[in-house]
């Protein structure tokens, strides 16, 4: 099909239940009772769990050579990050179907555009999957010996990885369950080292509020490049839209409160470390919570503690993004620009898209740990940092573009200023993702995006086929 400049006509909205918002029919293929809708609270621990990993857990260090300074910077990405989540927020409830980015851009752009959202989407969840495994056995390392051999190690990230496969197999009843659990479960620890570490906290352990040599604003864009991917998942809800209770409303209100719980906990946990662990100590810190909890409690029993915490995180991450990794591609194949296999649920879930992104995942892992050097595994993780921004750079211009245009089914002429100011906030905030990158990860990132071209023409050229053949 070729692309006009025009946005062709997309495949039908399902029909809504006046009631509820629901889609009907096409969306509620493959329920059974181990299918369930996701209602709010299941749908902000999606959210909330896939943009915390275990990342948190080194932050603090991350960023503490800053200063104070480094605060900052948080506050200005929670900003961001929000706008993101507000824009979401709002094309979910005018396109309340599964693939989130991708719908927004295909109803804007056309086809192509939607499946650069969805291949780059792709490419970033089995990518992303391998490396949090990878990372997961290290903390696991802490709690059981697996990392004095290399393939035991390799064994227990490959087990680390098809749990939650399995959890998406059984349906999405279980998934939410899952994500449930962990969320809380990862909250806990982090809350009482952020809410508990204010009970300790000594302003004398802050250090500088300036502590490099760099001038404020070179301080706070030094320190954001390291935050920047911190937020990375505010779109969570959105790409579930399908699996969610009632879109229209809930999508938009679990972007927000996740982004909102994400953040929370990344401010006062930042804040509760810097405040009790001395800023000389912690520049040097490899496991900056564990200090903190040893500084509140006393003894060494924190990096036990920690790194059961992570280990939680981790595995609540790779639960939702598993469950992620097969929606986008579920999206595309039912508008033909997927191989059909990746439109087939069962039990509320697209089972193709989980095998092969478990499949993928295991053997970038194996790939990993058989090679012996992270050089180019951390070279695909670094990639993933730029392909997860184009589906929202990709998403923020959709909606620029609905209220530039000034369609009125898809416009709140009410709101119309209020969207347009948080469309331009979004969009600052995705391309400031994108620069964050860094050079190398663009430039690969670009040829990822490029070899997808070709996976495009073969889909493209096949649906054409198609719909000449029914002419």
């Amino acid at each position: 099909m070729h692309d006009t400049g025009t946005a062709p006509q997309s495949a039908p909205a399902p029909e809504q239940d006046p009631a509820s918002g629901q889609a009907s029919a096409p969306e509620q293929e493959g329920q059974s009772r181990h299918a369930r809708r996701f209602g709010l609270p299941i749908a902000t621990c999606l959210v909330t769990g896939n943009i915390i990993g275990g990342g948190i857990f080194l932050l603090p260090a991350s960023v503490a050579p800053f200063g104070t300074i480094s605060l900052v910077a948080f506050g200005v990405l929670t900003a961001g990050a929000i706008a993101l989540a507000l824009v979401f927020g709002r094309l979910a409830e005018r396109d309340p179907r599964t693939g989130g980015p991708y719908v927004y851009a295909r109803e804007a752009f056309g086809d192509f555009a939607g499946f650069l959202a969805a291949w780059s989407y792709w490419i970033t969840t089995w990518v992303s999957n391998a490396a949090l495994a990878v990372a997961a056995v290290g903390y696991l390392d802490v709690l059981i010996p697996v990392g004095e051999h290399k393939w035991t190690a390799c064994l227990a990230a490959l087990t680390l990885q098809l749990l939650p496969a399995l959890a998406n197999l059984a349906g999405t009843r279980y998934v939410g369950a899952v994500q449930l659990v962990a969320t809380v479960l990862k909250f806990l620890p982090l809350l009482l080292v952020a809410v508990g570490g204010l009970f300790f906290f000594d302003s004398a352990n802050l250090g500088p509020f300036q502590a490099s040599d760099d001038s404020a604003v070179g301080a706070v864009s030094a320190s954001a490049a390291i935050l920047l991917f911190s937020y990375l998942g505010v779109e969570s809800a959105a790409v579930s839209a399908g699996e969610v209770r009632d879109p229209r409303r809930n999508v938009g209100r679990a972007t927000i409160l996740g982004t909102l719980g994400a953040a929370l906990v990344y401010l006062l946990g930042t804040l509760a470390v810097f405040g009790t662990v001395a800023h000389d100590k912690l520049v040097g810190s490899t496991a900056p919570f564990s200090d903190a909890v040893n500084v509140m409690f006393g003894g060494s029993w924190g990096g036990t503690a920690v790194a059961l915490a992570a280990l939680v995180s981790m595995v609540g991450a790779l639960n939702g993004w598993t469950l992620l990794s097969a929606q986008t591609p579920y999206a595309a194949a039912k508008d033909g620009l997927f191989p059909s296999a990746f439109g087939r649920k069962k039990r509320g879930v697209p089972t193709v898209g989980v095998l092969v992104t478990v499949v993928l995942a295991s053997l970038l892992t194996v790939y990993n740990y058989a090679a012996g050097s992270g050089g180019v595994f951390e070279s695909l993780v670094l990639i993933t940092t730029f392909t997860a921004t184009v589906p929202y750079l990709l998403a923020t211009v959709a909606q620029i573009y609905f209220l530039v245009s000034g369609q009125g089914a898809r416009v709140h002429r009410g709101r119309l200023v209020r969207d347009a100011v948080l469309a331009g906030v979004a969009f600052a905030f995705s391309m400031w993702l994108v620069a964050g990158s860094g050079y190398a990860a663009v430039y690969q990132g670009v040829l990822f995006l490029f070899a997808g071209v070709l996976v495009y023409a073969v889909m493209a050229a096949r649906k054409q086929r198609t719909a000449t053949s029914h002419a």
